[in-house]
């Protein structure tokens, strides 16, 4: 806003508002009409201040096995998902996006740290957080936002007195489920069993809208985490859904609608955040926690599927919008990852955690602007053999449900994750089980050990000239596969620390 001053008492004046009050071509200023058009812009001046500072809004949205593949804008036969497409095409799509694991739990507990989830011990599905970790919600709170999850939580226990439930994680509000869900579900509103009717999308996103409302009349920024629980198998969509797909073989049917049904919650959110006039000053981030499914997902043609750290089952669609800082559509080709979420947030909401431990993540601001085109930091992957843990979410749900119809307040502590603070230590510094990768930009490297023999295999791919991993140039790169071996059993070494508990001692 350009001001001038005036020289009658000395009275700061707009030049708009000043030529606006001339009475007549040149002539003398109107006061009267000088004071009223110098408020307004004032006061349009001190909105345009507030907007500018105001603090952004987050809404996480994550699918539950849905592969690179599994979109109509990367190609999959017949799969209708307008609304994802229309995103990728006006918003900032990443094409090179990764779990930081390949399989639920760790992925988003890595979402919620900034960490890749073997640091602090969730190796697998079923796998909970340790409450010793600083989640994004417990990040946000003391800047002032309102904190809610909806949907599948699969990070603990969705009961009371849990020291793993998104309560005790950071959550004010919390309308959430053990696991993945589907029509018709029941869900822990706070620790009450809740029954809902529909599709479990729809049903996530409506829970989600009822909190964002509610925050925008308070003028509150907020957090939204909204995870879907599908398309998890066993796929069960809604008949209308699923008649979309009738020409596919019936798992199939199913599988393509809970993705439509998806496609169609995302939709109502994008277009409700539009008309609640949220849209400019929020952070609407969009990914799978893995990659595809076998059989009826798409990896788009990649190594693997989900459960591996090839690419296939690593590799997942991601989209953001934020008109206000992202005006125009973008596709983003760096690597990038889930754990990098956590940090660009609290970037973004000008955060500093104190005493945080390490993270493995980096902020995306500079990628947001059109700054970084290459990674400055590889990142590591660490598929550690252990099994998941049993989380049944329909029974535990029915059974939660009926127990308190009855009166009654369960409290096995299998279900309530009671120990979930407990560190077992002494795993090894020097001894790395399991499958281990290392992507630094296009270059990945596999360090595949053999439990029975203690023998250690490594792979190396050119990803920018093999995607599918399928020429290995370990020999013929020697030093390159040299140079990332060093990197990448030192952050292995690191990660075993943190398992270790060392990072709760600083």
């Amino acid at each position: 806003m350009t001001v001038t001053v005036y020289d009658r008492g000395q009275m700061v004046i707009p030049a708009q508002a000043r030529r606006q009050a001339r009475i007549g071509q040149g002539g003398p200023l109107n006061m009267k009409k000088v004071r009223a058009l110098t408020l307004l812009a004032l006061m349009a001046g001190i909105a345009l201040t507030l907007a500018a500072e105001r603090k952004p809004n987050f809404v996480l949205v994550m699918a539950d096995d849905q592969g690179w593949g599994d979109m109509g804008y990367t190609g999959y036969p017949g799969l209708k998902t307008p609304n994802f497409d229309a995103l990728a095409r006006e918003g900032l799509r990443f094409d090179n996006f990764h779990a930081a694991a390949p399989v639920c739990s760790p992925t988003r507990g890595s979402v919620m740290t900034g960490r890749t989830p073997n640091r602090f011990g969730c190796f697998s599905w079923g796998y909970p957080l340790r409450p010793q970790e600083t989640t994004i919600a417990e990040a946000l709170k003391p800047a002032g936002y309102r904190t809610g999850h909806f949907g599948k939580w699969h990070l603990g226990s969705v009961q009371k007195n849990s020291p793993v439930n998104p309560g005790a994680s950071g959550f004010d509000t919390w309308v959430s489920a053990p696991n993945f869900f589907d029509l018709d579900p029941i869900l822990s509103d706070q620790g009450k069993a809740v029954l809902f009717k529909g599709d479990s999308s729809d049903i996530t996103v409506d829970l989600a809208l009822k909190f964002i409302r509610e925050c925008a009349q308070k003028q509150q920024p907020f957090l939204a985490v909204v995870w879907f629980g599908s398309p998890h198998a066993p796929h069960k969509a809604l008949p209308a859904d699923a008649a979309l797909y009738a020409g596919l073989p019936k798992e199939k049917q199913h599988f393509c609608g809970e993705i439509t049904a998806m496609d169609r919650a995302f939709g109502k959110l994008r277009a409700s955040l539009r008309e609640l006039g949220l849209r400019d000053q929020t952070v609407l981030w969009y990914c799978s926690d893995n990659g595809a499914l076998p059989e009826v997902g798409s990896s788009g043609g990649r190594r693997g599927h989900k459960s591996q750290i090839y690419e296939g089952g690593l590799l997942v669609p991601a989209l953001l919008e934020w008109p206000a800082r992202v005006p125009q559509p973008r596709v983003v080709t760096m690597p990038c990852a889930t754990y990098d979420i956590y940090p660009t947030l609290l970037e973004l909401a000008g955060v500093t955690v104190a005493k945080q431990p390490p993270l493995d993540g980096i902020s995306l601001v500079p990628v947001l602007e059109g700054k970084l085109k290459e990674r400055p930091k590889p990142m590591g992957f660490w598929s550690y053999p252990a099994s998941g843990v049993q989380t049944p979410s329909e029974q535990w749900m029915n059974e939660l449900y009926a127990d308190q119809q009855a009166g009654r307040e369960p409290a096995d502590p299998a279900r309530l994750f009671s120990n979930a603070g407990q560190i077992k230590t002494g795993f090894s510094l020097n001894d790395f089980p399991g499958h281990a990768a290392w992507l630094d930009n296009a270059w990945k490297l596999h360090r595949i050990e053999n439990k029975k023999n203690q023998t250690v295999k490594w792979e190396l791919y050119d990803l920018a000239a093999d995607p599918k991993e399928a020429n290995n140039l370990a020999e013929k790169e020697a030093a390159r596969a040299a140079a990332m071996r060093a990197q990448l059993e030192a952050w292995l070494k690191s990660v075993a620390g943190s398992l270790n508990g060392a990072d709760y001692a600083r």
